[in-house]
């Protein structure tokens, strides 16, 4: 597992753990950190995953 993925799963697990304690504690502010830390995580998988894909394909194909 590269460094990339293990960090964008611990965002996501951390920022479901905080955003399923906010709830439960009725918390918006550490609600809402959680669920942003999800979806950080999320796009910091996605960004550079898409990145190198598109730039494969795109040097494939003359222009």
């Amino acid at each position: 597992m590269a460094w990339l993925s293990f960090v964008s799963v611990l965002l996501v697990i951390v920022g479901l753990s905080l955003f399923l304690y906010g709830v439960n504690v009725y918390n918006a502010v550490i609600g809402w950190t959680g669920f942003c830390l999800c979806i950080v995580g999320v796009l910091l998988y996605v960004i550079p995953f898409l990145h190198v894909h598109l730039k494969k394909v795109f040097m494939k194909t003359p222009f």
